[in-house]
C-alpha cells in the first residue's frame, strides 16, 4: 500500500513539476516526492520537520486549517508567513473519498504555478489516493471481528488459530511493525476510522487482558483494568521510535471516549511496546491495559501512558491483575484512613526521609512521625523494616490500580 501512495505522489510531482508531499487528515507524513532543488526557503522549517518526524505539530495543523483545507473540493493556496516557518506559499489538495477529508497533497508554489488543467488533472490522482486511503480505513473496521477474538481467546489453541485468522484478513500488512492500544473506559460503538489502524474493536467490560472473564458480577465495570469496556487499536508503526506518533493519534481517542459520557472514571489510554509477530498480540494488549491503569493510578504518567514508560506499575500490574486485599494493609486502605494511607505513601515516595515527606505533605514534621505510628498500630508492620516498607508501598500502588 505504500508503495501505491508513492507512485500517486510522484504522479503528481511530474504533472505539477514540483515536489509533493502526501499527508493524512492528522497530518502524518504518508509519502514525499524527492527534492534537489538548491533554494535554501524551499525547505523551510515546517517541511523539514514534516519530513524528518514524520508529522505537522498541532499549531501547524491549526494554522493550515484556518484557510479552510478540510471543507475545500479543490486546490487551496495558502501564502507565505514566514513567523510561523512557513517561507514559500504552499498548494494543498484535499484529498477526499464520498465527501470526507481523508488527506493532503501539499506542493510549494511557484511562479508561474499550474495551470487550471493541471491542477485539475492532480486532482484526479488526489481522488484516486482518497479512495485507497478510505479502503485502508475501511480495512481496519472490518478487521474488528478478527482482532477481538485475538484478544479474548484466551491461551492455547483458540489462540493460536484466531492469531492464523488475523493474520490471513491482514495479508501483507500484518507482517510489520504494529503497537497495540487500550483507550478504557469506552462506551459504545468503535470509531468509523482511525488515522494508521490496521484494525480497531470494542472489547467488552468483563474481559481480561489474558481473555479470561473477570466480570465479577456487578463489579465488572469498575476500573479500567480490564474490566471496564475498552477500545482496542492496532497501530501500524513505521519504526520502533515512533512512540510519539503513536501517541500523538491516540490522543485525538481521548475526546470522542470523553463525549460518550463515561462518567467519573478518567479516560485513559495506553501503548504498548511494538511487536512484530502477530502472536505476540495479546501480551501487548495486557501491556496496554496495564498502562491505561497506570494512567489512572499516577496521573503524571497519562493521559496516554506508554508502556516503556510506567516504570514499578509494569510489576504491579502483573501481580495485582486482581484487586489486593492484603491482610496487613486492609484496614489502612479503608475509607476511614485516606489521609493515613496518603500520608504512608508520600512518606514511603520519598524513600522514608521525613523531611522531603513532611514538606510534600504541607506538615510538621512531628505530626508527620504521629500519623507513621498510627499506621504501624493499623498494620502491624515495622516501618524501620525493608520488607514491611516493601509491602505497605506496593500495596497503597495496587489499591491506586483498582
Amino acid at each position: 500500500m505504500k508503495g501505491d501512495y508513492q507512485d500517486l505522489v510522484d504522479e503528481i510531482s511530474a504533472l505539477l513539476g514540483a515536489p509533493a508531499t502526501l499527508e493524512n487528515r492528522d497530518f502524518r507524513l504518508i509519502a514525499f516526492g524527492a527534492h534537489d532543488s538548491d533554494d535554501d526557503q524551499a525547505m523551510d522549517p515546517v517541511r523539514t520537520r514534516s519530513i524528518l518526524t514524520r508529522q505537522s505539530t498541532a499549531a501547524v495543523r491549526s494554522w493550515f486549517e484556518g484557510f479552510g483545507i478540510a471543507r475545500a473540493t479543490g486546490p487551496v493556496h495558502i501564502p507565505a508567513a514566514p513567523e510561523a516557518g512557513v517561507f514559500r506559499g504552499r498548494i494543498c489538495l484535499p484529498v477526499r473519498c464520498r465527501g470526507i477529508v481523508q488527506g493532503y497533497v501539499w506542493l510549494l508554489d511557484q511562479d508561474p504555478g499550474p495551470g487550471p488543467a493541471e491542477l485539475a488533472a492532480a486532482m484526479e490522482v488526489a481522488q484516486r489516493i482518497g479512495i485507497l486511503l478510505d479502503q485502508e480505513a475501511k480495512a481496519g473496521a472490518d478487521l474488528s471481528r478478527e482482532f477481538l477474538a485475538v484478544l479474548t481467546a484466551g491461551r492455547g489453541w483458540q489462540q493460536d488459530m484466531a492469531v492464523a485468522a488475523l493474520r490471513v484478513a491482514l495479508g501483507a500488512a500484518g507482517e510489520g511493525l504494529h503497537a497495540a492500544v487500550c483507550v478504557t473506559p469506552w462506551t459504545g460503538e468503535a470509531p468509523a476510522s482511525v488515522p494508521g489502524a490496521a484494525a480497531v474493536c470494542v472489547v467488552p467490560g468483563g474481559t481480561g487482558p489474558d481473555g479470561a472473564d473477570r466480570s465479577g458480577g456487578a463489579g465488572g465495570d469498575r476500573t479500567p483494568s480490564g474490566r471496564a469496556p475498552a477500545l482496542a487499536v492496532l497501530l501500524r508503526l513505521r519504526s520502533t521510535d515512533a512512540a510519539a506518533a503513536a501517541v500523538t493519534a491516540v490522543e485525538r481517542l481521548l475526546p470522542r471516549a470523553g463525549a460518550q459520557g463515561a462518567g467519573p472514571r478518567p479516560v485513559t489510554a495506553g501503548v504498548a511496546d511494538p511487536v512484530r509477530a502477530l502472536a505476540e498480540l495479546p501480551a501487548a494488549w495486557g501491556q496496554a491495559v496495564a498502562a491505561a491503569r497506570a494512567a489512572v493510578a499516577q496521573p503524571r504518567l497519562g493521559p496516554v501512558a506508554l508502556w516503556s514508560a510506567i516504570g514499578a506499575y509494569r510489576l504491579l500490574a502483573a501481580v495485582a491483575a486482581e484487586p489486593v486485599d492484603d491482610p496487613a494493609t486492609r484496614a489502612l486502605l479503608g475509607p476511614a484512613h485516606r489521609e493515613l494511607a496518603r500520608t504512608a505513601e508520600v512518606f514511603l515516595d520519598c524513600a522514608g526521609q521525613a523531611g522531603r515527606a513532611a514538606a510534600a505533605l504541607g506538615i510538621h514534621r512531628q505530626t508527620l512521625y504521629y500519623r507513621l505510628a498510627r499506621v504501624e498500630e493499623l498494620t502491624g508492620l515495622d516501618l524501620d523494616e525493608g520488607e514491611d516498607r516493601l509491602l505497605l508501598h506496593m500495596a497503597l500502588k495496587a489499591a491506586r490500580l483498582g
